[in-house]
């Protein structure tokens, strides 16, 4: 398990849920390979609906910009090995 190696650098989650990120995201790495990235984030993508409802969002690669809105207490954006990741439930603009 690699998410004692994650660094977050931003987030609205609680911890709880931060920890979760961390680890599908560890999960994730260990089930397939570094640069099959569509994996990775289905992956994550299925945890978090399973857990937390659908609407989930995951990114995940080493080069990308993004611009979103998202649910209040659904963000995250942290490094694992040489990827990032993006993970947010979707919210309408007002």
């Amino acid at each position: 398990m690699l998410e004692g190696k994650a660094l977050v650098e931003d987030t609205d989650m609680p911890l709880k849920m931060q920890i979760q990120a961390m680890s599908s995201a560890s999960q994730a790495l260990d089930l397939y390979d570094v640069f099959d990235c569509k994996s990775i984030a289905g992956f994550i993508k299925k945890e978090f609906d399973g857990k937390y409802g659908n609407g989930w969002q995951c990114v995940v690669g080493s080069n990308f910009g993004c611009f979103f809105t998202h649910s209040k207490g659904t963000f995250i954006y942290f490094t694992l090995e040489r990827l990032k990741f993006l993970i947010f439930k979707g919210a309408s603009s007002p």
